[in-house]
């Protein structure tokens, strides 16, 4: 275990939200990856201890990418998305993560 402490309820807050998608399956599938939709400020070694701590998994790496948001247009006027900060959480092997929300 890292030496380094973060408040829990910090931690709760830096996973937003699990990414559903082809390509978060195909990580899966092919690394142990599990995509996260993380808070813009959040780092690495914060987002590895919130994993660990909500999912009771053993982390290998993290990697983040910064997503930059679209530019849309509502009729006349002309919006962005937010921008997006990912998460690709490498899982030791053998480890496993489900969401509660699939049936066997």
């Amino acid at each position: 275990m890292s030496a380094i402490q973060f408040d829990e309820g910090r931690l709760m807050q830096v996973l937003v939200a699990p990414i559903v998608s082809e390509k978060a399956t195909m990580a899966a599938e092919k690394s142990n990856a599990v995509l996260f939709k993380v808070l813009r400020d959040a780092t690495k070694p914060e987002i590895k201890a919130a994993v660990e701590l909500m999912f009771k998994v053993q982390v290998k790496g993290v990697s983040v990418v910064n997503q930059k948001g679209k530019t849309k247009r509502f009729g006349k006027t002309v919006g962005r998305r937010d921008h997006v900060r990912k998460a690709y959480v490498t899982l030791m092997p053998g480890q496993e993560l489900n969401f509660g929300g699939e049936a066997a």
